[in-house]
């Protein structure tokens, strides 16, 4: 199993006493969360198999998990805006059989000093959806999408046009786009700017075959769209070039530049200078403060544009 160990003193008598609330007691009637509570990606099949439990139990304990926890820790255990993430609790990642959550589950609620009206039967069952659910979250190809959609549009609409429309227009360049990409996609996409951020390379050498077999020099200016990272280079005697960058390291600096012609310099002496653009910065600076109610609702805007 992957395991994250850092953690402060302080934070792991924290997440302990946070599984210790496992499951709010059915005497209460919590507060609806303010976020997390429609959280939608859980364990799959193949986290089951991975973890080694018994599908029945696990079936089982994910029916005494949405009675008895869901309200307070979300739908998968991963926390709300009223109680902790369990699946990254070092209780829950160390548990083997029940050892530690069982006796957890027998003991009073630290909230309510009641005890959950829970058969051993019971424990066992949420023990092992509980650590089901760690497999699924250390592995991440265990990982099914039950339902990205879970933001508000209207919420979406407001911040891609406080945030997006200066780049992007729902009617231009992002017309119908919720027909092109399944939700999770699209999610991706526009965090990203259009998958990983991409350098836009203009091509890495002489590898061109002619009609006669021979190999020609690629000199075809680079292909340069809107999400291309463009460079300009500035040598010692204070020539410039605008390109495409090849390798750019503390060495030596490779590119193509617009009229398809190759350059290579050796670093020395602070040149070349380099001058990155990157036209997906303004995705990197989002991601600096986006959170997920925002993320969601975006995406729910997004799919909106048919």
């Amino acid at each position: 199993m992957i395991r994250s160990k850092k953690w402060t003193a302080g934070w792991i008598t924290l997440v302990t006493l946070a599984a210790s609330a496992v499951c709010h007691a059915q005497t209460q009637t919590p507060a609806t969360p303010a976020v997390g509570g429609n959280a939608s990606v859980s364990a799959s099949d193949a986290a089951v198999r991975v973890a080694q439990e018994d599908p029945a139990v696990v079936k089982r304990g994910a029916v005494a998990f949405a009675t008895n926890c869901a309200g307070c820790h979300g739908a998968t255990a991963k926390g709300t805006s009223i109680a902790p993430d369990l699946v990254r609790s070092t209780l829950v990642e160390d548990d083997n059989k029940d050892d530690l959550i069982g006796p957890v589950l027998r003991a009073a609620h630290p909230k309510s000093a009641a005890k959950l009206d829970l058969t051993d039967e019971d424990i066992t069952d949420l023990a092992s959806w509980l650590r089901v659910q760690v497999y699924g979250a250390a592995f991440r190809q265990t990982y099914v999408y039950l339902d990205t959609l879970v933001g508000d549009p209207k919420k979406g609409e407001a911040y891609f046009n406080t945030k997006c429309a200066s780049c992007h227009s729902a009617t231009g360049d992002l017309a119908g786009i919720g027909t092109r990409f399944d939700p999770p996609t699209l999610q991706s996409r526009w965090i990203t700017g259009g998958g990983a951020v991409r350098g836009g390379r203009g091509g890495r050498g002489a590898a061109l075959t002619s009609d006669n077999g021979s190999t020609v020099a690629d000199t075809a200016p680079p292909n340069v769209t809107k999400a291309t990272l463009t460079i300009t280079v500035t040598l010692a005697d204070g020539q410039k070039f605008d390109g495409v960058p090849i390798s750019v390291t503390d060495f030596n600096v490779v590119f193509k530049d617009m009229s398809g012609a190759y350059h290579s310099y050796a670093c020395a002496d602070g040149f070349p200078k380099v001058e990155v653009h990157n036209p997906l910065l303004p995705h990197v600076d989002i991601l600096k403060s986006l959170n997920d109610s925002d993320m969601h609702d975006v995406t729910a805007y997004l799919v909106t544009l048919k």
